[in-house]
């Protein structure tokens, strides 16, 4: 339009930009997460022998080809997905060979790195799998209750064999063994999603008003609630209160998401608060458990020895701010668990406090990813999934990490990734692969509207 000599043109619209894939960076960080391993593989042989150890390069070679597979698959198949995910599963994975492969040394009759890479291969496999053949992640939403049965039928299984440390949660048949309760998670993740998706009006809006809590009808909220106590039943049956702690703290967590209503959270805590301590007082196992969380250093005053707990602690405290260096601690002595239960002391003793933090920094940013997937879906399963998965990371990280330092009492669980235990690194691949394919979907909505 021109008025006085003057051209006034109207502002043409921004056009909107797709997202980009960011493979390369990915790629970049998985050569990055590799020789970080590498790295620490060689660093442990020169401490104990003054050698590069002679099986760094197959070592470094097979944790390559694993990596570069999983990020083939994911190339082809999920090319939008958040590039730091699978990054940090090759790092955590290949620093919890490490760690492990550092304590086979002090235990030359009990070997568990070459297991733990079988294991690592495995679930490096069903990391694949999953990225290929799950085009979609609203397809599991139809197999919710197929979900919840597995799970409950893994969950049982263990009481059918012999305790071990006092926790029926393992299946032992001709030396070899899987934790069922790590894959029955991931299931029940599934259900929960998918239940408290297609029910998340009637659970936010009917029922009872009760003080400032919105109470559901017994309709809709009695069935998933049978389903959380039978789970946490057979939990405490077994003994692995670890699991049944992580079971509710991720029913909590998915009801408050799915309802908005913060009154869940204050009501999770409160029975939580009274749950542990009708257990820590009735159960003798965790009431020893209490006992030594309380008194951690009560068998040094009894001339005893220092207990678990209280190695753990000093092999913080040796670690101070950088660490004594990889291969130079004496985590060793925590005992049988020194592999699995009390890892994370040996990444304190010998990597220090910085490491140990470095460590937490990736574990906080794999939740914060699949929260931020979550947050960008649209599609309510797609939604609570996410946060599910990534709350479990969470949840466990926390149980683990505050039980080996004192904060809480021990549980007896596996940290994700770092500790000895194939059902467990094989279920957070799965976790992992997941995350993948949510994070997918979230960021290629985007390009379609784009496109559209």
């Amino acid at each position: 339009m021109t008025n006085a000599g003057t051209t006034v043109t109207a502002d043409l619209p921004t056009p909107a930009v797709r997202l980009p894939r960011r493979r390369g960076i990915e790629l970049t960080l998985i050569v990055v997460a590799v020789l970080l391993s590498v790295y620490g593989y060689c660093a442990v042989g020169l401490a104990k022998s003054g050698t590069v150890p002679p099986g760094a390069a197959g070592y470094g070679a097979g944790l390559g080809v694993l990596a570069l597979l999983a990020h083939v698959a994911v190339r082809l198949r999920a090319p939008y997905a958040d590039p730091l995910l699978l990054p940090i599963g090759v790092l955590l994975n290949g620093l919890g060979l490490v760690l492990i492969y550092r304590l086979d040394l002090e235990t030359p009759g009990d070997r568990a790195a070459p297991t733990q890479l079988v294991w690592s291969t495995l679930g490096v496999t069903l990391f694949i799998v999953v990225v290929v053949a799950l085009r979609d992640h609203r397809v599991l939403q139809r197999y919710a209750y197929v979900c919840v049965a597995a799970a409950l039928a893994l969950l049982t299984l263990p009481v059918f064999f012999p305790a071990v440390n006092g926790a029926r949660i393992w299946i032992r048949i001709a030396g070899f063994s899987i934790q069922p309760g790590e894959f029955a998670k991931v299931l029940l993740a599934i259900f929960f999603a998918a239940y408290l998706a297609a029910n998340r009006n009637a659970l936010a809006y009917a029922g009872r008003r009760v003080w400032r809590l919105q109470l559901p009808t017994g309709r809709v909220l009695g069935p998933i609630v049978a389903i959380w106590l039978l789970s946490v039943g057979v939990l405490i049956l077994e003994r692995d209160l670890g699991t049944s702690l992580l079971f509710f703290g991720l029913f909590v967590t998915l009801l408050y998401v799915a309802t908005g209503r913060t009154g869940w959270i204050a009501v999770g805590l409160l029975l939580a608060a009274l749950g542990a301590v009708a257990v820590g007082r009735l159960e003798p196992h965790v009431h020893s458990r209490v006992l030594d969380w309380l008194h951690p250093f009560a068998s040094i005053d009894a001339g005893q020895g220092p207990n678990q707990l209280a190695q753990s602690l000093f092999a913080f405290a040796a670690g101070g701010m950088l660490g004594t260096g990889l291969g130079l601690g004496h985590s060793i002595l925590i005992g049988f668990a020194a592999k699995s239960d009390f890892i994370l002391a040996t990444a304190g003793e010998e990597l220090g406090l910085a490491g140990l933090s470095a460590i937490f920094i990736l574990y906080g940013l794999l939740v914060e990813r699949g929260y931020r997937a979550g947050l960008a879906l649209r599609d309510p399963f797609g939604r609570l999934l996410a946060v599910g998965l990534a709350s479990i990371v969470a949840l466990q990280v926390f149980v683990i990490a505050g039980g080996v330092t004192g904060l809480i009492p021990l549980t007896g669980m596996a940290m994700p990734f770092l500790a000895q235990g194939g059902s467990s690194v094989v279920t957070n691949w799965a976790i992992v692969a997941l995350l993948i394919r949510v994070s997918d979907s979230a960021r290629r909505q985007y390009d379609m509207e784009v496109a559209a």
